[in-house]
């Protein structure tokens, strides 16, 4: 076996820089970089790793919170097979990222997170920023990640990234269980040296599957919604992120079911498909909340079913409503005592859409949907357009910008009272036009969020819409979307 001597950061750098994925036929290059802060615990060992191996891109971040956010946001833009890694001192730098980590976790998109640890010989200790305790000496401000990362380790000898690094790629690659993963560095042991097999750094590529249904459970489904009078179908996250959208216009268009959205799901359809009712839940439109209520069989199709789009599990009234989950993590399949499919949602679409040809709901429902569109697209226009004193008012402002902007222009939000008149006014047109975290509304995503998308999309212009509290919290990212790695950079489209 051929082996080649690297320190553990050196070694760390070069597995990451070729981590590729391919789904479809279409593989690209997982990791687009390293966003970090560097300081106490980073510097002598990832921080020279990464000044040695320029192709792996480094990018300065302000805050690293921040740059979480920033690496999610990416990776939502890309559909989740990209992200960056986040670097990090010890201490204050590390837990200053677990905010926007848990935010990762929640709205299940991948960030590899590597913060600075203590000494692991520990003879050094009582370190800077080392947390002390009378009862152990095994842990350091990073256990805080463990709730929140979907995988979390510590490197405490050098050869262990042989079975932490596969491990860690397998959960940032997987559609299911993908989130945060926090690989804690000690930083004596960053700068160890150890002899690495070749073929562990080498190329690999890692296959997205599309897993499909049961066919029983298929079959099934395909039963209750031939039965159904009054279907409907809620869009989340998954739909997007398996790239369902066109499959989903089609079958919506064939069927006749209406179509709802949650925060994630906004975009799924373009506001003008005739099955289109827009936004589900607290922040809804009435027609989408009306035809929920009398709902007999709910569809949803990539949706956690958090309290906002279900109405704190208020908004489906109908006294025989059955519920058929199409997602790919079977946590969520289950939920609402579904009918589960644990598959992915663009293939389960292209099959159900085959088995239920010929069906339809009656004209009396279409002719509901309709009448129920319409009236919503006279209250936008009017909201658009409603001017009632020097100041504008917030609908008017999301009018103007959603008038003013191009189909594929992306709109950005997060928190306050702010997302909920996006999620009903927002006419999105196309399937990635919408990017609002709801998932955990986390004040200051806004401006660091704007960024990651811009990155992941650099022909699209983005527009923040952001409220005086968040900007106050994390303004500071615009210096890093002025000066991402602290030079002009044309190539990457930031001045």
């Amino acid at each position: 076996m051929r082996t080649q001597r690297y320190t553990m950061a050196q070694a760390l750098i070069a597995f990451l820089q070729n981590q590729h994925v391919e789904r479809d036929g279409r593989e690209e290059r997982f990791f687009a970089g390293c966003l970090g802060i560097f300081g106490h615990g980073n510097v002598a060992g990832i921080g020279q790793a990464l000044q040695q191996n320029p192709v792996f891109r480094y990018y300065q971040s302000r805050n690293e919170q921040a740059m979480v956010h920033t690496a999610a946001a990416f990776a939502r833009m890309h559909n989740r097979l990209r992200t960056f890694a986040c670097a990090s001192s010890i201490g204050p730098g590390a837990t200053n990222m677990v905010t926007a980590a848990a935010g990762a976790t929640i709205n299940r998109l991948p960030v590899l997170l590597l913060p600075g640890d203590i000494f692991a010989r520990r003879n050094v200790a009582p370190v800077l920023q080392q947390l002390e305790a009378e009862h152990s000496q095994d842990f350091s401000v990073n256990d805080c990640f463990k709730p929140i990362s979907r995988y979390w380790d510590r490197i405490s000898r050098p050869e262990q990234l042989l079975t932490a690094l596969p491990e860690a790629m397998r959960v940032l690659t997987s559609p299911a269980d993908t989130g945060a993963v926090t690989l804690a560095l000690p930083q004596d042991v960053q700068t160890e040296a150890f002899d690495y097999p070749v073929e562990f750094l080498a190329k690999r590529v890692w296959t997205i599957p599309r897993p499909r249904a049961d066919k029983v459970l298929l079959q099934k489904a395909v039963a209750w919604i031939r039965a159904s009078k009054t279907p409907l179908l809620i869009a989340g996250g998954g739909v997007i992120y398996s790239e369902a959208t066109g499959i989903l216009v089609r079958f919506a268009g064939q069927t006749g079911i209406p179509v709802v959205e949650t925060q994630a799901g906004k975009g799924a359809l373009p506001y003008t498909h005739p099955q289109s009712l827009g936004a589900i839940g607290v922040t809804g439109t009435p027609g989408a909340n009306l035809v929920a209520r009398d709902a007999d069989l709910v569809i949803g199709i990539g949706t956690g079913y958090t309290d906002f789009t279900t109405a704190s599990k208020t908004a489906f009234q109908h006294p025989a409503v059955r519920f058929i989950n199409i997602n790919v993590a079977e946590f969520d399949a289950y939920k609402q005592n579904a009918l589960p499919l644990v598959a992915d949602a663009r293939v389960t679409l292209e099959e159900l859409m085959a088995a239920v040809q010929g069906y339809q709901v009656a004209p009396e429902y279409r002719a509901r949907i309709a009448q129920l569109r319409q009236e919503w697209e006279v209250e936008v226009e009017r909201i658009y357009h409603r001017h009632r004193g020097p100041l504008l008012s917030q609908g008017e402002v999301i009018g103007i910008v959603n008038t003013f902007s191009e189909p594929r222009d992306v709109v950005v939000c997060a928190a306050g009272s702010l997302p909920g008149d996006p999620h009903k006014l927002w006419r999105t047109r196309d399937p990635k036009g919408y990017h609002v975290e709801y998932g955990y509304s986390c004040m200051g995503y806004e401006i660091a969020g704007g960024l990651g998308v811009k990155m992941a999309a650099p022909d699209r212009e983005v527009y923040v819409l952001v409220g005086d509290g968040s900007y106050l919290m994390m303004a500071q990212e615009i210096v890093t979307a002025l000066w991402p790695s602290g030079t002009r950079d044309t190539a990457a489209g930031w001045w």
